[in-house]
């Protein structure tokens, strides 16, 4: 196994000669543009951000490098996590790395005008503050059309060792933050951990109009896909945790995994895109896992889970929204919830 993410060549001369199951790759980001799935990850380009290419999410290209370090730029390595995102006639790479002068992690936004490349920095590097590590960020858009950053303040910078969600706002050219950052919440926030992890947010607004973020922390049983509901319906919270994972290694899943994302595939379905397993060794190795999802309305519900558990989840939930809206003259916020979307 070698660290450019691909564990068999395929057949030369193939368009899409890889197997998906032979593609290392952590935090796997799938973008779907004029037919094709392109999906960006850790580990594809050894000296920066690459893409591997599909029409089926099966068999896949190369990688394509769509960002490589120029030589003598400040940068030491820490390649992590790029999200391709199309924002106003434009494709932006948000992705993670170390900054030589300071060892601190930080995102920086990338632009380009094909979902290949070439991207250019239009960041002054991180717009993730570079006096602290900031890693995983990711493009939000409100419904007023402001862009904001959601990323992860890492618990590597933090004195209890307890990882934070943050967010910011992003000018509307995306290349600086133009407000503050505002603390979402802890790593330890669920009640089913104690780790001090915050991986790989990611936004999703649901049929019924609620905003979910995705998530990763550590279960019990090793890396998790966490989601949290945010009770405002804005960005800024306050942000409600599920009462488990979304995934982790169970009796429905046989290994761990996280760092995930939602896209709607070629034929409308909607897919939970994630790494599984966790770790690399002589016999496995990271990989990216598509999974079908259902939005209920509430929450989402992974496909090939027994539904019982989630359809209780998603009652709770909805009991606690209902809740708040019999006594909201009591509360800061309203937040408008039918019996149709539960």
């Amino acid at each position: 196994m070698t660290a450019f993410s691909i564990a068999s060549a395929g057949t030369p001369g193939e368009e899409y000669p890889v197997k998906r199951e032979d593609v290392v790759i952590r935090d796997p980001f799938v973008l779907v543009y004029e037919g094709k799935y392109y999906m960006y990850g850790t580990g594809l380009n050894p000296g920066g951000y690459g893409c591997v290419v599909s029409e089926d999410l099966e068999n896949w290209s190369a990688p394509h490098a769509v960002y490589s370090f120029p030589e003598g730029f400040d940068v030491a390595g820490d390649y992590w996590a790029p999200e391709c995102h199309y924002y106003e006639g434009s494709f932006y790479l948000f992705a993670t790395y170390r900054i030589g002068s300071t060892d601190k992690r930080g995102t920086a936004v990338f632009r380009a005008d094909h979902p290949l490349g070439p991207f250019e920095m239009i960041s002054d590097g991180p717009v993730t503050p570079h006096n602290t590590d900031c890693i995983d960020g990711t493009l939000y858009v409100d419904p007023d059309g402001q862009p904001w950053i959601v990323y992860v303040g890492e618990w590597t910078s933090a004195e209890d060792g307890i990882g934070d969600m943050r967010c910011a706002k992003l000018s509307d050219d995306l290349s600086k933050t133009v407000s503050d950052a505002a603390v979402l919440f802890k790593a330890d926030s669920p009640l089913w951990t104690d780790n001090g992890v915050t991986d790989g947010p990611f936004l999703y607004t649901t049929s019924s109009g609620r905003l979910i973020m995705l998530w990763s922390n550590m279960s019990p049983s090793g890396y998790a896909l966490a989601s949290a509901v945010s009770v405002s319906g804005k960005v800024t919270g306050p942000w409600l945790q599920s009462v488990s994972p979304l995934y982790q290694k169970d009796g429905f899943h046989e290994n761990d995994g996280g760092h995930g994302m939602i896209f709607r595939d070629l034929d409308g379905n909607l897919r939970l895109s994630l790494h599984s397993p966790n770790y690399s060794n002589e016999t496995d190795h990271e990989k990216a896992v598509f999974l079908y999802v259902y939005d209920v309305g509430g929450s989402i519900v992974v496909k090939d889970q027994s539904s019982r558990f989630y359809k209780l989840l998603s009652a709770v939930i909805c009991s606690f929204f209902k809740m708040i809206n019999k006594f909201r003259s009591g509360f800061s916020v309203s937040v408008s919830v039918s019996d149709s979307q539960c």
